[in-house]
């Protein structure tokens, strides 16, 4: 059964370039260029993800978000030419999952569909028993965590921030998310903490901390676990 995508771009030539790079990829595509539309084929023919523009002609793309999280999990990823960092944060704060400024390449744009999808199948995380990327391994039953053959100590709260990116791995999370989360909402607004710990997780995860290859960094936004 194929994978369905609803595509709400008003750009014809966006339109035409995605259907070409998705549709080759043996997605199913629907597409309509507003936002009213766009929530009605939602409803109707409940597509796995979703692709949205932010500036439609009838209604705000964070209208559609907004919406649409009043009744649907589905992943819904940004695709927009406002590249500010307080447009990521709250359309992302909203409930999008994903944001991709203009212009991007189609390969970054189908792997994240693939993160997400991954994440979003039924049942997938409380069958885990285990977590992979790369040469990092989270037993999440035994609570241990290796790098290659070596046993990585991680503190309690580490621990937490890890299992918290790893639930939404290949998802740009916003600092306010994960502070909420892993520290309580009345830690939204300490930035510092969650810098320090992601240093840490990187200083003991990361083969080269400097230059991260698994936390990665949303400018401004929040961090991204890479789940490829």
């Amino acid at each position: 059964m194929k994978v369905r995508i609803l595509l709400i771009e008003d750009d014809p030539h966006i339109r035409r370039f995605l259907r070409a790079g998705l549709t080759s990829q043996g997605y199913d595509l629907l597409e309509t260029d507003t936002g009213r539309e766009g929530l009605a084929l939602a409803a109707s023919q409940v597509p796995d993800a979703i692709l949205l523009d932010l500036g439609l002609p009838d209604m705000e793309g964070i209208e559609v978000i907004r919406n649409l999280r009043e009744w649907s999990q589905v992943p819904i990823i940004i695709l927009s030419a406002r590249g500010q960092e307080r447009e990521k944060v709250v359309n992302l704060d909203a409930g999008a999952d994903d944001y991709l400024t203009k212009p991007f390449g189609m390969g970054e744009l189908l792997a994240r569909i693939r993160a997400l999808l991954r994440r979003a199948a039924p049942g997938e995380e409380g069958q885990e028993q285990t977590f992979q990327l790369d040469r990092v391994t989270v037993d999440f039953e035994k609570r241990r965590v290796f790098r290659g053959q070596e046993e990585i100590h991680l503190t309690p709260m580490e621990y937490k921030l890890l299992l918290a990116l790893i639930r939404h791995r290949g998802k740009v999370v916003t600092h306010r998310q994960l502070l909420k989360e892993v520290w309580g909402a009345s830690h939204v607004n300490q930035q510092h903490y969650l810098r320090i710990f992601i240093l840490n997780l990187r200083r003991k995860l990361e083969e080269d901390p400097t230059r991260p290859q698994y936390l990665i960094t949303e400018p401004g936004v929040g961090y991204r676990l890479r789940d490829e």
